[in-house]
């Protein structure tokens, strides 16, 4: 097996990171396919803590080679202050392994003060941005404004362009009661990081075949998580970009059929980060165990995410849109010491139960979905130790073949604690698919 997508099978913040960095052990390469700095994968190597906002997780894998690909938006500062950080603490190789996309779009500032005056305007819809500047990058991408790193190369040239998207966003900006931001200061700013980046640059799209074709294996990682994909999430509460599967080939420049397997990450309960609907959240002390225990903070924003029991519907939609051939389980241990666990197996709505997620009934304020819960037993014995399922407490290992069932996708791995040892690995995506069960 050659090219793997993973994929996270909530809203985001599911592991992603300690996931892609375990298997990345086996990758020659690894790219990142969308999505910008408001996605932030921690890693734990040790007792070092590393969060990575743009980097692909693989990053900190010796030899590996990491690429920012087409379908990202990338804000060449806090590239460059990533690439710095990392390099101080003793990873001097990063940019001899790393490959941005010339054709990937840039975060300029007059996105971040759209996102930031939207979010805080008392006439639009907020959505619980991080106002990383993602979303008008992507909309500047879509109305072919937008200004891409390869443009570095070209000053003169990049200036012209900086000036159409600035004619284009100035009714906005003004329209929210900003000002105008300058374009000597972007354009100064920009010069400072072409120096930086512009050796960097390169075809990826071109690079990622390449190493398929020799039969490297190739790990295409996402951001976010399926219920936040623009096509196929809670609409309007979505990001925007293609975060389920089939973004990884538009994003990465390869063709769909050069993908042999898709593993999604779930964590063991579910977490929302910013606004929309959230069936199974907890307002009690069963959620704020989660939040505590959990540390479910976001890595970029440090926000309190919304915290809740896992939903099997949810997890069944997305290895449907996604195509999952495995699952990743993450956070088990955060469940230790909760005497019973429920987990959300239906929903009753006014057409009656059904077991599939009613993804556009979610946000219905008379009639909203009921979510139908099995409760299962919990466990108290600490689990960060166990290498293999059988290690798990009776109750853990119960749970752990519910979800398997449920979903009916088979399991990888499960992960019992925030360390790369930390884990039980049951199979190798790189080295062919496990039955279902």
């Amino acid at each position: 097996m050659s090219a793997v997508v993973i994929v996270g099978a909530q809203w985001g913040d599911e592991g992603n990171g300690k996931i892609v960095d375990i298997y990345t052990e086996f990758a020659d390469v690894v790219v990142r396919y969308a999505g910008g700095p408001n996605a932030g994968h921690t890693l734990v190597v040790g007792d070092e803590k590393i969060v990575v906002r743009l980097l692909p997780s693989g990053i900190l894998r010796r030899g590996t080679r990491c690429v920012l690909g087409q379908g990202m938006v990338v804000d060449p500062g806090v590239l460059i202050d990533e690439i710095d950080g990392l390099v101080k603490r003793g990873h001097t190789d990063v940019e001899q392994r790393l490959v941005l996309s010339d054709r990937a779009h840039l975060i300029l500032p007059y996105h971040i003060q759209v996102d930031t005056l939207r979010e805080a305007s008392a006439d639009t819809r907020a959505i619980g941005t991080t106002k990383k500047g993602i979303g008008p990058a992507y909309e500047d991408k879509a109305r072919r404004t937008g200004v891409r790193t390869g443009e570095l190369r070209d000053l003169a040239r990049l200036k012209t362009r900086i000036e159409a998207a600035l004619d284009a966003w100035a009714p906005t900006i003004r329209a929210l009661g900003g000002e105008m931001p300058s374009l000597s200061e972007i354009l100064d700013s920009l010069a400072q990081s072409a120096t930086r980046l512009v050796p960097l640059l390169g075809d990826t799209s071109s690079l990622v075949d390449g190493a398929i074709r020799r039969r490297q294996k190739v790990m295409l990682e996402g951001a976010q998580g399926t219920l936040l994909d623009l096509d196929h999430g809670t609409y309007p509460f979505v990001t925007s970009s293609s975060a389920v599967a089939g973004g990884a080939a538009i994003g990465s420049g390869i063709g769909p059929n050069r993908i042999d397997t898709v593993l999604g990450i779930t964590k063991a309960y579910t977490t929302r980060v910013g606004a929309g609907p959230f069936p199974t959240e907890l307002d009690d002390a069963d959620g704020q165990h989660l939040r505590k225990v959990g540390v479910e903070f976001g890595s970029v924003t440090g926000r309190p995410r919304r915290t809740g029991w896992l939903d099997l519907p949810a997890l069944r939609y997305a290895a449907r849109v996604n195509g999952l051939d495995a699952l990743a389980l993450t956070k088990l241990d955060v469940l230790t010491g909760m005497s019973r666990i429920k987990v959300c197996v239906a929903y009753d709505t006014p057409r009656g139960r059904v077991t599939d997620l009613p993804i556009d009934e979610l946000d219905n304020l008379e009639h909203p979905p009921v979510p139908v819960y099995e409760e299962l037993g919990g466990w108290t014995e600490r689990i960060e130790g166990a290498r293999v399922l059988d290690d798990l407490p009776r109750a853990a290992r119960a749970y752990v073949r519910f979800i398997e069932e449920q979903s009916q996708v088979p399991l990888y791995l499960v992960s019992v604690g925030p360390r790369r040892g930390e884990t039980i690995v049951l199979h190798n995506p790189f080295v062919g698919r496990a039955a279902a069960p």
